[in-house]
């Protein structure tokens, strides 16, 4: 009979039971699993020379020659795969259909505690109840979030990629792996006919007593652990499709190692005014990939920025371009006839009065948080989009070297022309705000509210507070005494 799978992979972690597992699994006949042959120190345990004629040696120059090997060996051969273990080989693991995904999973508090455990005795394996040294390790709470989020990020990856190639895995968490119906249950799912009558003797649990009696702190661990976010609640959910990193918008100055990488909407004449200054006066532009490629090539030691705006005014600039732009004429007749946007008829906005604009804007803005929230029929459009997503689809070309802002634009641009040798004069002004209703003038904190729950991301990723206006040029008062 022709067999379901070629191969198969325990993905788990230290401490989650996977020695037991794998001896158990070895009861079978035909069965044969490797252990940690991806281990990035050993084959396998620290005395393996070599796993089916793979030396370590000639794992690390070609890691796909070993699981070739696993895949066509006699049997059904497989091994343990944890988080930290050699990449290289994941995705082709991942991708094999023919490989059988067997994920073990443990309570990562009981995990986290056996392996400090672990560390401090140098027990990795029990065998006889009389070699086991009792340690109680302090539970430290930084060191188990960070311990925890490593895990959590490969679970996550390991589901993606199931769900993304249309395949399932046999999960089990460490106490099914002691329930010999689970176990004849994986092996049904393997295809075999075979089955175990009893969880492998050769190893003894090491740490059975309850928790509170294996950590110094107990109660501290249970205060931190009651800070823990274990259901993600606090996460900024993000709808936004992925950008492109738009790398036509790419700005280089020529003749200076300095490329500006704009993020739209565009009010930014001084900041290339600024880069152009800084060559000879001129600027490089409508990139494609291998030509920016070539110009990095070219230009050693060369620096990249983008200029954050607060998310305020951002959109603000916004909801201008569509009402006075022709490109958007029908997403204006769109907003109006079914968003309820009250926006005049095109050619109207340089008569609306501040009332009227403020009305329009806040509209405008309950759109845009249905529309970044998935909930339109509506493209959402870079222009609205957070500087959040934007920032990330250029890191997928070329991460920016500095993230300038624009309300210390001065500092930041001297700051990165000093990294390249230059020295720069301060950039000019910022261009007028083309709005025929300045920002400032229907500014309040009913829309500092509604941008901040609309661009909560970018409000925690880059530290924006409240906007402020800027402050105006006071003119000379001639009737006040002198």
């Amino acid at each position: 009979m022709d067999r379901r799978f070629d191969s198969f992979v325990i993905f788990a972690e230290m401490r989650t039971g996977s020695n037991l597992l794998e001896a158990t699994l070895a009861q079978v006949p035909g069965i044969a699993c490797h252990g940690e042959i991806f281990n990035p120190d050993h084959l396998g345990g620290p005395a393996v020379a070599e796993v089916l004629g793979v030396t370590m040696a000639d794992r690390i120059a070609n890691p796909s020659v070993l699981l070739d090997r696993v895949r066509t060996a006699p049997g059904l051969n497989g091994f343990r795969f944890f988080f930290d273990h050699e990449p290289r080989v994941l995705d082709a693991i991942l991708t094999d259909p023919r490989c059988a995904k067997i994920v073990l999973t443990r309570n990562p508090v009981d995990c986290y505690i056996s392996l400090k455990i672990a560390y401090n005795t140098k027990r990795w394996r029990l065998t006889d109840v009389i070699d086991r040294i009792v340690w109680k390790p302090p539970f430290k709470p930084a060191e188990f979030e960070a311990f925890l989020a490593e895990r959590q990020a490969f679970q996550v990856r390991l589901l993606n990629a199931l769900q993304v190639s249309g395949q399932t895995a046999f999960y089990l968490d460490y106490e099914d792996s002691l329930r010999v119906d689970v176990v004849n249950g994986l092996l049904a799912h393997l295809g075999l006919d075979d089955r175990v009558e009893a969880i492998s003797a050769d190893l003894v649990r090491q740490n059975p007593e309850e928790m509170a009696d294996k950590v110094r702190n107990f109660p501290e661990m249970e205060d931190a652990l009651a800070r823990i976010d274990w259901a993600s609640l606090a996460r900024t959910p993000n709808f936004e499709p992925r950008r492109a990193p738009g790398i036509p918008r790419a700005v280089a100055a020529k003749g200076a190692p300095l490329i500006y990488l704009p993020l739209p909407p565009f009010r930014d004449a001084h900041v290339r005014a600024w880069l152009a200054a800084l060559g000879t006066g001129w600027l490089e532009e409508g990139f494609t990939q291998k030509t920016l490629r070539q110009w990095k090539r070219g230009a050693t030691g060369h620096r990249s920025f983008t200029v954050l705006r607060h998310p305020l005014l951002r959109v603000h600039d916004a909801f201008a371009a569509v009402l006075m732009t022709e490109e958007h004429a029908d997403l204006r007749r769109r907003l109006r006839a079914h968003y309820a946007v009250p926006i005049p008829a095109d050619g109207g906005a340089d008569g609306m009065t501040p009332a009227e604009w403020r009305a329009a804007f806040a509209a405008f803005l309950g759109f845009v948080k249905v529309n970044l929230a998935g909930q339109t029929g509506l493209r959402q459009e870079a222009i609205w989009g957070t500087q959040w997503s934007l920032v990330a689809g250029l890191a997928g070309f070329v991460a920016p070297d500095l993230l300038v802002r624009e309300d210390r634009l001065a500092e930041d641009l001297g700051y990165l022309a000093d990294t390249v040798g230059i020295a720069a004069l301060p950039p000019p002004a910022a261009p007028a705000d083309p709005a025929p209703v300045p920002l400032d003038a229907i500014h309040d904190r009913d829309l500092d509210a509604l941008v901040r729950d609309i661009y909560r991301r970018d409000f925690l990723s880059f530290g924006f507070g409240a906007w402020k206006a800027p402050k105006r040029v006071r003119r000379p008062d001639s009737t006040a005494p002198r």
